[in-house]
C-alpha cells in the first residue's frame, strides 16, 4: 500500500457551525484548520471521508509523492 496512488487534501472551509460528525471526519483526515494540507493514500475509505466533507476540502493529485 506504500506505493499506492496519493492525493493531496486541503481544508478550505471552517468547521464552525458544522455537525460533530463532519468535524470528526476532518480530524480523521488530519485536518483541523483552514489551508492545512495532508497527503493521503487514495483508498475507498479516504474517498468516503472526503465525500462527507467535500464542501470543506479541495482534492488534488499529488504527483510529487
Amino acid at each position: 500500500m506504500a506505493d499506492g496512488k496519493k492525493i493531496k487534501v486541503t481544508q478550505t472551509g471552517s468547521p464552525i457551525g458544522r455537525t460533530d460528525d463532519q468535524r470528526a471526519t476532518l480530524v480523521g483526515l488530519g485536518l483541523n484548520k483552514r489551508h492545512r494540507s495532508r497527503v493521503l493514500v487514495d483508498t475507498p475509505e479516504v474517498r468516503g471521508m472526503i465525500n462527507k466533507v467535500r464542501h470543506l476540502v479541495r482534492v488534488e493529485d499529488d504527483r510529487a509523492a
